[in-house]
């Protein structure tokens, strides 16, 4: 099978300054030691996925203006430390040793005091608007009367909030009609119902880099294999997604489809600008590629709106580049188990074909609850966002007061920042926080093979006295642990 091969123009751009931030920790160090330390930090940092291959010396040494010899012992380095994996008649592909798997570094033990109260970041959703779902409750409650002489088990869901979520997307620009949406039990279940029909053991999926763990999960129990692109959060909206870098992935590995989350991603905040989905669209027609299009947090937009579906890009009537994924979770309540997939009337014949399998329809009285919310859902959407800026706002002074070495990546919308620590401590800090007070999800969650341990997502879904009390119960988790406030090299992090 074709391995994937990093360009050497791609990898010079993600390596940056590297010789001179290099020159600041130790002037002795060779330049092919100091190139070795950059792309560890890479690796760890998610920008080179593991799988990929290196470019080659030669053309590497030609794009870096460095002898052969350097980059040969460079890359000799990265293979003594694990980080290159060769392999006879073929190219040497980039791994995660197993001792940076799981970081080891010691903290020590504490304990809040008795009854202390323990602050949940490890999830990103906010609690009920619960007068407005109290209300959408005794509506459906009232209209459930004409659904119990059926049968009640409707596998593509009830024809009312299939014309609602048809109307909301009407509504941004893309023509949709009740057939072309189906109601699930979530956007998980979504997720997992499209790659039941989309892929088959071993395919591919593109993937960003970082992503949502629990579609990185989903992809897995396929069967299937996600293949990271990485985001690069401070190209900023017009640059953070790098769609030649999806091209490229979309060739080299034959992908069938890719999962992406444009909408305010998950862990990010980032958001996909119009001219990017059109392009998007272009590189999974010409790729022959299924785009699975999560907008999960379409609703949670903070500066500015989406600049409208990555389906509307598609080409025909039925848009079938495109596939979205939508939920009431995040918009209001997770306890509101109800979603929905946008997509080509055929492919929802196969969808509901496949459901049966797993289960029979979402719950009518749920249906009829979302129908009422997503009907009038202004005011409440515009209040939810008023408060996630007011909590944006406190976490970002928070943890500017308390973790100033800390550099957040806060997107225009949705629900946490995305942070990189000056050492790849995440595994570490995720364990020691509990002990302060504090539940974190490591930041390798959210990559592939160990990815991202210099990072960590912190959600403002919280009450803005929790967000303050749960910075201050992380920043004396960091503490504790033994490392020193300079850059490490990657490689002594084990």
């Amino acid at each position: 099978m074709m391995t994937r091969v990093l360009g050497a123009h791609s990898l010079a751009r993600d390596l940056g300054n590297w010789q001179e931030e290099s020159g600041r920790r130790s002037a002795v160090r060779p330049t092919y030691r100091a190139l070795a330390a950059g792309i560890r930090l890479l690796v760890h940092d998610g920008r080179i996925p593991p799988g990929v291959a290196l470019p080659s010396e030669r053309e590497l040494a030609s794009v870096l203006e460095l002898s052969r010899t350097t980059i040969t012992s460079c890359y000799s380095v990265l293979r003594d430390d694990g980080y290159l994996i060769s392999r006879q008649g073929s190219r040497s592909t980039v791994a995660l040793p197993p001792g940076a798997r799981q970081n080891g570094l010691m903290f020590r033990a504490h304990q809040p005091d008795a009854g202390g109260s323990v602050i949940d970041l490890s999830y990103a959703a906010m609690a009920a608007p619960a007068e407005a779902v109290e209300q959408a409750y005794t509506v459906a409650l009232q209209s459930l009367p004409q659904f119990l002489s059926t049968h009640g088990m409707e596998p593509v869901g009830i024809d009312v909030l299939r014309e609602v979520i048809a109307e909301r997307y009407r509504a941004r620009g893309l023509d949709t009609s009740p057939e072309h949406i189906m109601v699930t039990s979530g956007a998980q279940h979504a997720l997992r119902l499209l790659l039941n029909v989309l892929t088959a053991p071993g395919e591919r999926v593109l993937v960003d880099h970082p992503t949502y763990p629990n579609a990185l999960e989903a992809i897995r129990r396929v069967g299937a294999r996600p293949v990271p692109v990485p985001l690069r959060p401070e190209a900023g909206s017009s640059g953070a997604w790098d769609l030649a870098g999806i091209g490229s992935a979309a060739r080299q590995t034959a992908a069938r489809i890719a999962y992406l989350i444009p909408d305010f991603h998950n862990p990010t905040g980032l958001c996909l600008d119009a001219p990017g989905r059109a392009e998007l669209v272009r590189i999974a027609r010409e790729n022959r590629m299924t785009l699975v299009v999560d907008e999960t947090m379409v609703d949670l937009w903070l500066d500015e709106p989406s600049p409208g579906p990555v389906a509307a890009h598609g080409r025909g009537a039925t848009k079938s580049e495109v596939v979205t994924i939508g939920s009431t979770a995040k918009s209001f309540w997770g306890g509101l188990r109800v979603g929905w997939i946008r997509a080509d009337p055929s492919l929802i014949t196969r969808l509901v074909g496949a459901r049966a399998a797993v289960d029979l329809g979402t719950p009518v009285m749920d249906q009829l609850a979302a129908a009422q919310l997503l009907t009038d859902c202004g005011p409440v959407l515009e209040d939810r966002r008023v408060q996630l800026r007011e909590q944006r706002a406190v976490m970002l002074d928070a943890v500017a007061a308390r973790l100033p070495e800390w550099a957040p990546t806060s997107g225009s919308g949705g629900l946490s920042l995305w942070l990189r620590m000056p050492v790849p401590v995440s595994t570490a800090l995720a364990a020691a926080a509990p002990s302060f007070g504090v539940l974190l999800a490591a930041g390798s969650r959210f990559g592939v093979d160990g990815a991202f341990e210099r990072f960590v997502r912190l959600p403002y879904a919280r009450t803005s006295d929790e967000l303050r009390q749960g910075v201050e119960g992380v920043a004396a988790a960091y503490e504790t642990l033994s490392v020193g406030r300079e850059l490490a090299e990657p490689s002594l992090v084990v």
